[in-house]
């Protein structure tokens, strides 16, 4: 009987380890980051790929048992800022960070800015440091927005200094506010992110759908390099959302469904 606990010890042990220094698994559950994320893809996230903050340990513990909160504690407010190992993501990732207000919400952006740059949005195209982005049009697409609604949608290849390049898209009918802002000028320290749907992500230009922190004008929000979580690497699995829900995915564990309700082309492709 010792013997299986131990092998359960320690498997758990491993999995805990691999899941803090490793990788770490999450789903996309909206389309902020369509064409490059789709709603039903589940990733594996690198942890080591920026180095490690509190952020990266399993530190916000929420237990419960029917209906009832047994323990609620949040130890990563206890513990220090500062990166180990760190290392300054480049212009393109593709991140996963926790918002400050709680230390358990977890967001996926692209990156932009870097600390220093400058970043503005004028009449739809993007600016870095005053150069305006070069991007060129790939394809005419739609977005589903639920209820038999298709919006108008256009795909491009977008090349950020320094050489990354990444499909965006735009949508016809788009909110003015996120296709002319200010300049943003990235503090030491942060990122400037965007998501690549660039008509349907709350992000940087005008802040994420949470309380607001460490907001300046307009309430644009940047992310602080401590609550970087790690870099998305791979989609290992895919699963097409329900008719007229574009929000909602069809059920992961009906394997005898899968024929239909997998995307397999997506199936371990990289995040690019």
């Amino acid at each position: 009987m010792w013997g299986t606990v131990a092998a359960v010890f320690q498997a758990l042990l491993v999995a805990v380890l691999l899941r803090t220094f490793v990788f770490e698994s999450y789903n996309i559950p909206s389309g902020s980051l369509i064409p490059t994320l789709l709603v039903g893809d589940y990733l594996f996230v690198s942890k080591f790929s920026y180095g490690y903050s509190k952020y990266s340990l399993p530190c916000n513990i929420d237990l419960g048992w029917g209906g009832t909160r047994l323990v609620k504690a949040d130890l990563c407010s206890y513990l220090p800022s500062g990166r180990l190992f760190g290392s300054m993501p480049r212009r393109g990732d593709v991140v996963v960070f926790k918002v400050p207000t709680d230390n358990k919400t977890d967001f996926v952006k692209r990156v932009i800015g870097l600390p220093g740059d400058t970043v503005q949005m004028k009449q739809g195209e993007l600016y870095v440091n005053g150069q305006q982005v070069p991007r060129q049009f790939v394809r005419e697409d739609s977005e589903d927005e639920g209820i038999g609604r298709f919006v108008h949608a256009k795909v491009f290849s977008e090349t950020l200094p320094g050489g990354a390049t990444h499909l965006m898209q735009t949508l016809s009918g788009s909110d003015p506010a996120l296709n002319n802002t200010q300049v943003f000028t990235v503090p030491p320290g942060h990122l400037f992110v965007m998501g690549d749907n660039r008509d349907n992500s709350a992000d940087s230009r005008v802040g994420f759908a949470t309380d607001a922190w460490n907001t300046a004008d307009n309430g644009h929000v940047f992310v602080p390099m401590d609550n970087v979580v790690g870099k998305a690497k791979i989609i290992y699995f895919s699963i097409k959302t329900k008719p007229g829900e574009p929000e909602a995915t069809e059920p992961a564990l009906q394997l005898w469904r899968w024929p239909a309700t997998l995307r397999w082309g997506r199936l371990m492709d990289w995040v690019r």
